[in-house]
């Protein structure tokens, strides 16, 4: 169907299920078989987005944290729209920030200097995510750290100036680690229609960085606003635990994803769906991660969380800021060179 199309259906359903009672994602977790309150239809997660699939072609993507949610979701489709969804159970979506168990990829995780991209970073009482890549505040000079709020600032539970240190806590990081301070984080909202996990650090005097540091040079100007994404656009990054890897866009425009952090839920809006092509395309203590197309080399989004299964490939999905936005929402301009 037309994208504009879609985004009607998307709303249309968006609409109908705000009607439906809604069971908590942790309540469903332990008990899924519970009958619904009342007899009325619950459901425990639903986030919707748009899966192109050919030019000005795409699919309603349909996104379930519980299989017994499709029920209550395709009910509102008629038998044509039904054939045009892409429907996936990926279960519960969480941060990207507690480190995975097995191997990664050392260099990493270790102290680095200069610093670039990829790296393990975090707040003193966070475990480790990944810094992202460089951005500044419009007619400065000084270089500034990207991440999450819930790497750099606790998930709302820091102070700006509090350190940020390299390598994360997990990696062994401590004090003697800073490399420099909290300087701005977008606060979550208990309502749903987050757009951004969003923070950024000024570097200390005397603490270098290499902005182009990224596997095969410096990235390029952002994606346009509003620009399409092609089918399946293949896209990279550099993280923390998974180190460089390779993935492509499986559904924009996803409202509604919840994620699980340690204070409960927050809902995002208008987000981007990607999974790997082999296995996952991220894991825990990858987020941070700035995730670039590889065509041209054009950033395009904040990866900050993601689930353990849904993925056609064998993994999960992972799910970012689109990048356009995080910038916007901290007031701050990308950094594609050393200048």
């Amino acid at each position: 169907m037309l994208p504009d199309t879609a985004r009607e259906l998307k709303a249309r359903l968006s609409r109908r299920l705000s009607e439906a009672p809604r069971g908590s994602v942790l309540s469903r977790g332990l008990d899924a078989g519970a009958p619904p309150t009342g007899g009325a239809p619950q459901w425990s997660g639903v986030a919707l987005g748009l899966t192109p699939v050919g030019p000005q072609s795409v699919h309603l993507a349909i996104r379930l944290v519980d299989e017994s949610d499709a029920e209550v979701v395709l009910a509102g489709l008629d038998p044509t729209a039904r054939g045009e969804v892409d429907v996936r159970v990926i279960g519960r979506v969480r941060p990207l920030s507690q480190p995975s168990p097995g191997p990664s990829p050392d260099e990493l995780q270790r102290r680095v200097r200069p610093l670039r991209p990829g790296l393990s970073v975090s707040h003193s009482i966070v475990t480790a995510g990944t810094l992202g890549g460089f951005v500044r505040y419009p007619g400065s000079e000084r270089l500034l750290g990207l991440s999450n709020n819930h790497v750099l600032a606790a998930s709302d539970a820091a102070t700006e100036g509090d350190p940020a240190l390299q390598p994360g806590v997990a990696d062994g990081g401590t004090g003697a680690d800073r490399i420099g301070a909290l300087a701005a984080f977008v606060r979550f909202s208990p309502d749903p229609g987050n757009l951004v996990d969003a923070a950024v650090a000024t570097l200390d005097d005397g603490v270098t960085a290499d902005p182009t540091a990224y596997p095969g040079g410096a990235l390029a100007a952002l994606v346009a606003s509003g620009e399409d994404v092609d089918p399946e656009e293949p896209v990279e990054k550099v993280g923390r635990t998974t180190g460089h890897t390779r993935g492509r866009i499986t559904a924009v425009e996803v409202d509604g994803v919840g994620v699980q952090y340690d204070s409960g839920i927050v809902t995002f809006d208008d987000q981007v769906e990607v999974e790997g092509l082999s296995g996952g395309f991220s894991a825990g203590g990858d987020s941070g991660s700035v995730i670039w197309r590889s065509r041209d080399r054009a950033p395009l989004g904040l990866l900050f969380a993601g689930s353990a299964t849904g993925g056609r490939a064998g993994g999960g999905v992972t799910f970012a800021n689109p990048l356009g936005t995080v910038l916007r929402e901290l007031g701050v301009e990308w950094v594609s060179d050393g200048g």
